[in-house]
């Protein structure tokens, strides 16, 4: 959806665009030819757009200026194998996928360093720009005022795509720091997962007309944060890429997929129950979630951080694999600096 969304401002820009789906589009495109709209936007495309079914990819990627990559997290491989190790390396890439690997180490390596290093071991060299921020599909086809970063080791790339994206509702920083953006957008979605359960606490204990109760939220929102700020120097990550990250897990907690799941085991479903309720959607969180905490688990192991700064994470990591009920460690998150 948000490669979909995308289509929209690149389109608006003045730029000639064209849509591919995936093998699992077939019928979003078959809806886009037929009525110029996705099924899941509540606006039509601009006029203009051209659509094409997967085995049409090699002839819509003819003479274009750069490629934007919209797989979810777990189409990476599939990505990895069908599209950028057949793709020409001249043309440059831009991600939208948000996520990261877990090694045996505990290094957490982003999607781009991870597509950049599958390719090299084929023998072929390309670098992978990517795009974070807080930003949802749907906002953005709204056309809804969003800031993000694109990030690449190659500066005159990122600067192109800029020029080409670029709109009045549509603000692209830009960085360097490669795997500073991509874990800073991939860790708001293990956390955002965490705070939304807040929500659905309140519907289990107080009914669903109790409405929004703030104080839960923004304690659990102030942990997360804590959190991910750890994280992230560890990764290296530069503060205005920690700066997006915390956007993008305040727009995470308000709509979307992971708010949705994140409600249901707050409200005392298991994992499996909620994905059941969800089937057919993407949740990317439960991926980052567990991956993270793996990647935590065995640093700690190895003594290179203590497994006690990370009681959100642990938590969630226990709700989603080991039955535990989603009401968060509230006393563990409070801390004395008294002397």
């Amino acid at each position: 959806m948000m490669g979909s969304a995308l289509a929209f401002p690149a389109r608006e820009n003045g730029n000639e665009v064209r849509l591919v789906g995936t093998p699992l589009d077939r019928e979003i495109i078959d809806a886009c030819k037929a009525t110029g709209q996705h099924p899941k936007f509540d606006r039509p495309f601009p006029e203009g757009i051209e659509y094409y079914q997967f085995e049409q990819w090699k002839e819509a990627v003819r003479d274009v200026d750069f490629v934007i990559g919209g797989v979810s997290s777990f189409g990476v491989d599939w990505f990895l194998e069908n599209v950028l190790s057949e793709l020409d390396p001249s043309v440059p890439v831009l991600s939208v996928t948000k996520g990261l690997i877990d090694l045996e180490d505990g290094t957490l390596f982003s999607y781009p360093d991870y597509w950049e290093d599958g390719l090299r071991k084929k023998g072929i060299q390309r670098t992978v720009n990517a795009i974070g921020g807080p930003c949802t599909s749907y906002e953005l086809v709204f056309h809804d005022q969003t800031e993000v970063a694109f990030c690449g080791r190659e500066t005159a790339q990122i600067r192109m795509m800029k020029e080409a994206m670029q709109t009045s509702y549509y603000h692209i920083s830009l960085t360097n720091d490669v795997i500073g953006l991509e874990s800073a957008v991939a860790l708001k979605n293990g956390y955002a997962l965490a705070i939304a359960m807040t929500i659905g606490l309140v519907n289990r204990h107080h009914g669903p007309d109790a409405g929004l109760h703030f104080n839960s939220q923004a304690a659990a929102f102030y942990q997360g944060v804590k959190e991910m700020r750890l994280l992230l120097e560890m990764q290296g990550a530069s503060r205005d890429c920690e700066n997006i990250g915390i956007g993008d897990l305040y727009v995470t907690v308000y709509g979307g997929r992971t708010r949705k799941v994140g409600i249901l085991l707050g409200e005392g479903k298991t994992c499996e129950e909620a994905l059941e309720i969800l089937s057919g959607v993407t949740l990317e969180s439960l991926v980052v979630s567990r991956r993270v905490h793996r990647a935590v688990v065995r640093k700690a192991g190895l003594g290179k951080l203590d497994l006690a700064d990370f009681p959100m994470l642990c938590h969630a990591a226990d709700v989603l694999d080991n039955g535990k009920d989603a009401e968060l460690p509230w006393d563990e998150f409070t801390f004395d600096e008294t002397e």
